[in-house]
């Protein structure tokens, strides 16, 4: 890996980290189409940068960290759901993270439901009490993290999965949208460390010292990609927050149904994805 592809590849997790078009997915296909290979340093890069990323919510939205306990207790049972599947998936889901086809199907069967998905939550609805609810509740944080499961299927993403259970809920987009990033935090944080450790287990197996498990060259593509992935993120968040409180999910699902349709096309023709 370059540091042009490192870049490249932190832009695209900074975009669509939470935007509801599946950053795993896309990194998955940017991989490919630069021909970057599989090894198991270029694996643990696209889930490390997540760190950047994480780091632009608190960033933008440091008060609501330090409002209440109860905050915090909430995103606990939003996210032991995906802490149970994960554990229990884990080798499934490492072998999905290498496939093109399964990413370009989801991104059409998530991007036809993102189309219809502001006709079935529509804002004006009423939520409990008879007003929207921007608060999520017990029940309903754990409901969110059971919809979140649905994105250990690389395509799903797990912005819109997480969304669409905030929606069902009765969340307003906005509130919706807010929550995602707020459990985004301990998923991602959690999926980092997880293949953190696993790199230092394999290392050390090998007889490999800590202090030799990254390359200075690798160390440096893991800060250049933190960075630019929390650079990007920050921005991705102000506009997102801003786009689907006033125009809903429409647009992102035509992007996916598009971009999974001209995937799904070039796998059935037998077209190369890499383009380098």
């Amino acid at each position: 890996m370059t540091y042009w592809h490192a870049l490249l590849l932190a832009i695209v997790e900074g975009l669509t980290e939470f935007l509801p078009v599946s950053s795993t997915g896309h990194m998955i296909i940017a991989s490919a189409l630069l021909g970057i290979p599989a090894t198991p340093f270029t694996k643990l890069y696209l889930v490390v940068i997540q760190f950047g990323a994480i780091l632009s919510v608190l960033a933008v939205y440091w008060r609501r960290f330090i409002q209440s306990i109860d905050f915090y207790l909430k995103l606990l049972v939003a996210f032991l759901p995906v802490v149970v599947v994960g554990l229990l998936l884990k080798k499934y889901i490492d072998a999905l993270l290498e496939s093109v086809a399964v990413v370009a199907f989801m991104l059409l069967v998530g991007g036809i439901v993102l189309v219809f998905i502001d006709r079935w939550f529509p804002q004006e609805d009423p939520g409990e009490g008879g007003r929207p609810v921007t608060n999520p509740n017990w029940r309903q944080a754990f409901t969110i993290g059971v919809f979140q499961c649905l994105a250990v299927v690389p395509g799903v993403s797990r912005s819109a999965a997480t969304i669409i259970g905030g929606l069902t809920q009765k969340l307003t987009r906005q509130a919706a949208a807010e929550f995602a990033f707020f459990l985004a935090m301990p998923t991602m944080a959690a999926a980092a460390a997880k293949d953190l450790y696993d790199y230092y287990k394999e290392a050390t197996a090998k007889g490999i010292d800590v202090a030799q498990m990254f390359t200075g060259q690798e160390l440096k593509l893991l800060a250049l990609g933190n960075v630019a992935a929390f650079v990007v993120a920050l921005l991705a968040i102000r506009v997102f927050v801003g786009f689907v409180t006033k125009y809903g999910f429409r647009a992102f699902g035509i992007y996916r149904i598009i971009a999974g349709g001209i995937l799904l096309i070039m796998l059935a023709l037998k077209i190369p994805l890499i383009l380098v």
